[in-house]
């Protein structure tokens, strides 16, 4: 070294000389990522799943400074009715099986397969924005699983009347349950 001061150990080890740790994401390409990061770690996730005939099942995955992530089970028929997430923007994307959503740019499918890509008949999930009114459904006759990134943490979930024909299978709340 050509310096009269020498450290003794890592440095790194310092904390005060580590760049902070991001929050989470910032931006919704980081939202997508963690999705991905989600979804590839089938171990983490595919234990938890359960299936409800009365209702559709959720588990808060997990909860970040800033952010949730959910994770749901849909049987045949199962539907959200029409809502939005309130002041919350998400990534929806399917882990399992296909869902219909039926939204303002008219009704998707979205299937299991992976985040990203172009957009196609068949897509892999949505990135939404705060107030952005959908339906989500389960018309196949095999169940589905769904992963959801809320940011910030969801709130509200305000329905918005008649579905596409859909059965909510469960007593709609006010309050944040995805």
């Amino acid at each position: 070294m050509n310096s009269d001061v020498q450290i003794a150990g890592d440095p790194l080890a310092i904390p005060h000389l580590l760049p902070p740790v991001p929050a989470h994401p910032a931006t919704v390409a980081g939202f997508a990522g963690l999705a991905r990061s989600i979804a590839a770690d089938r171990s983490s996730w595919a234990p938890l799943v359960r299936f409800d005939a009365t209702t559709r099942w959720y588990h808060r995955l997990r909860k970040g400074p800033g952010y949730e992530v959910w994770l749901l089970s849909w049987v045949p028929g199962q539907g959200s009715g029409r809502h939005d997430h309130g002041a919350s923007s998400g990534v929806l994307t399917v882990l399992e099986g296909e869902l219909t959503e039926h939204g303002p740019g008219g009704t998707r499918t979205l299937a299991a397969g992976g985040v990203g890509g172009p957009p196609r008949s068949r897509e892999w999930g949505r990135v939404f924005a705060p107030g952005y009114v959908h339906e989500v459904v389960n018309d196949t006759m095999a169940p589905a699983v769904s992963l959801h990134v809320y940011f910030p943490g969801l709130t509200e979930m305000p329905m918005h009347g008649t579905s596409h024909g859909a059965r909510c299978a469960a007593p709609v709340r006010e309050t944040a349950t995805p």
